[in-house]
């Protein structure tokens, strides 16, 4: 019971990682996608306003998930680490560089510079978001066996359904933050940035569905115990998923932008929980399962009051953050809203 819980609270954390995170990453992708110096200026200062006050928090989650893997799934944690290295070690590369690209571009002064940072942070926001889509994929297909070191490095995230999490990881990041930066210029009160993203958002919407579904053929091949997961007991998230993701183009469609998040955010987080359902009770290859996996009794308890102290300091903390940059500036003031799912117009 315990354990299960655990594995609760922890892909709620990942859930949140891929929300407020994916996003983030996102974002850099459109900033890679608008244009030239002036002609993509207004959107950039868009994405920099929106993501500026909120980008480091949202790593917070993927250090919950980290750290909750290690504590209460240790063995899971060390065959993904030592199995997957590389990707994962161009997953931390790509944080590192982007964050580091989005701090030096805001300060720098030379357009060179700025436009060298700007590169980094923009193929960062995309390469980075891939290869954690690689690395579930090469779970989620049971190329991670136990024990250390002992699945193939190479092929354990090169294969077809870790290509498919990639590309579908970063399409879904890419909607995530078209559909919240669509509110953010509504709430700025500039409507031509507010349809371009609108546009943005129904391209990539209708391009995550169509991968989905060429995805099916794939994980029918590549990783049938997923795939009959997907198509039996996780069904019902699966269609959540769907229907989420086409009443959100309809209300894209409609101009109503906060209630479309409300729906992009859904889709994503239904397909999470998808995976999860599909997959569980098996971790690890078709032989590890969540209470083979899980640490002592003893260690899930301290973690979860752990956890409760913790959620009692930090959920506060950043719904405050985000609240703070989701109000409607003074007309004086002119300032842009923060960039989160959970705001209002």
């Amino acid at each position: 019971m315990l354990a299960n819980v655990t594995l609760a609270v922890m892909w709620a954390g990942l859930t949140c990682y891929a929300l407020f995170g994916g996003a983030d990453f996102g974002a850099g992708l459109w900033d890679l996608l608008a244009g030239r110096d002036r002609g993509g200026l207004p959107q950039r200062r868009l994405i920099e306003h929106s993501i500026g006050p909120v980008w480091e928090a949202n790593h917070v989650w993927l250090i919950f998930v980290i750290v909750l893997l290690w504590a209460g799934f240790s063995p899971v944690f060390a065959a993904v680490l030592s199995t997957l290295y590389i990707p994962l070690t161009l997953t931390a590369l790509g944080i590192i560089a982007r964050g580091a690209a989005f701090a030096f571009r805001k300060a720098s002064t030379e357009l060179w510079q700025q436009r060298l940072f700007g590169a980094c942070f923009a193929l960062s926001s995309v390469v980075t978001p891939f290869f954690l889509g690689t690395v579930a994929g090469g779970v989620a297909s049971g190329r991670v066996p136990p024990g250390l070191a002992t699945g193939d490095t190479l092929t354990s995230w090169i294969n077809p359904t870790s290509l498919l999490g990639g590309v579908l990881s970063v399409l879904a990041c890419a909607h995530l933050a078209a559909v919240y930066l669509c509110a953010d210029a509504a709430r700025a009160g500039d409507a031509e940035l507010a349809t371009g993203f609108r546009r943005r958002a129904m391209v990539s919407g209708l391009l995550s569905g169509l991968v989905a579904l060429v995805g099916i053929a794939i994980l029918d091949q590549d990783a049938p115990l997923l795939f009959h997961g997907l198509t039996h007991r996780a069904l019902p998230l699966v269609i959540v998923s769907a229907v989420a993701g086409l009443l959100g183009l309809a209300l894209l469609a409609g101009r109503r932008f906060v209630l479309a998040r409300a729906a992009a955010a859904l889709a994503v987080a239904a397909i999470l929980w998808a995976w999860g359902a599909a997959q569980y009770p098996r971790m690890l290859g078709p032989g590890v399962t969540v209470s083979a996996a899980a640490s002592v009794e003893s260690v899930l308890v301290a973690c979860l009051i752990a956890l409760g102290v913790g959620f009692l300091v930090l959920v506060p903390s950043l719904l405050l953050l985000y609240a703070t940059f989701q109000r409607k500036p003074p007309p004086a003031a002119g300032a842009q809203p923060g960039l989160d799912p959970s705001g209002a117009e």
